[in-house]
């Protein structure tokens, strides 16, 4: 009986072996190129990650150092446009954009908030995405501070709530904070009243909730 069943078992994988071999040897020519157009793919992949796309990064980032230091210390407008001889903040993201780093955004909103243009500052806070946490959710609160000096009250609510919900860091109390007030701004002391109570509660030991017990006794206590 096991004789038999080898017997018909062998004819069938012979079969399957002499077809796969006719399928390769039809369609070789098509096999072979594709694979070929696979590798250079690939080749072409990594070609311009270390010769142009590395590069570029390294080139930007070092055209970046002058201006960083101008941020740091203070001078802002030579920071964002650079003094004559070195790039600024803007001339870096013209001429590499992403490849400069997501920072450069933030850097370059920063000194236009600085300068007092907030609507400039709030596009540029937008257009940060890096990974960073903690930056993320301070590009989000500035964001919300510009629209704040804009008078657009209910802009800058929205964004004080995305960078409470950004992530959990030293800063979310603050963030809560700036959302709570805004909420009693614009009316809603209940909203308000979960932003203090939140800080009360999950950051005892932050620089907000060192009078907050004002802030929530205030809502009570009308």
């Amino acid at each position: 009986m096991a004789k038999n069943r080898k017997a018909q078992e062998e004819p069938q994988v012979e079969t399957q072996s002499n077809s796969f071999e006719s399928f390769v040897k039809k369609y070789q020519n098509i096999i072979f190129w594709t694979v070929i157009g696979i590798l250079l793919i690939v080749f072409g992949i990594l070609a311009y990650q270390k010769w142009i796309l590395t590069p570029a990064k390294e080139e930007a980032r070092s055209q970046m150092f002058v201006a960083e230091q101008q941020f740091r210390a203070g001078n802002y407008e030579q920071a964002l446009n650079g003094d004559g001889n070195n790039l600024g903040f803007l001339q870096v993201m013209d001429q590499y954009g992403r490849k400069a780093g997501e920072a450069v955004y933030f850097y370059a909103g920063l000194c236009q908030y600085n300068l007092g243009n907030w609507a400039e500052a709030a596009d540029l806070f937008k257009k940060y995405n890096g990974k960073d946490e903690i930056l993320k959710g301070r590009a989000l609160c500035c964001t919300g501070d510009a629209y704040a000096n804009l008078g657009d009250n209910h802009a800058a609510l929205s964004w004080y709530k995305k960078a409470a919900a950004a992530g959990e860091n030293t800063y979310r109390a603050g963030y809560l904070f700036k959302e709570g007030r805004m909420q009693e701004m614009l009316g809603n002391e209940k909203e308000a009243l979960k932003c203090y109570k939140e800080i009360e509660v999950r950051y005892p030991q932050s620089m907000e909730a060192y009078d907050i017990a004002k802030y929530i006794s205030r809502i009570e206590n009308k």
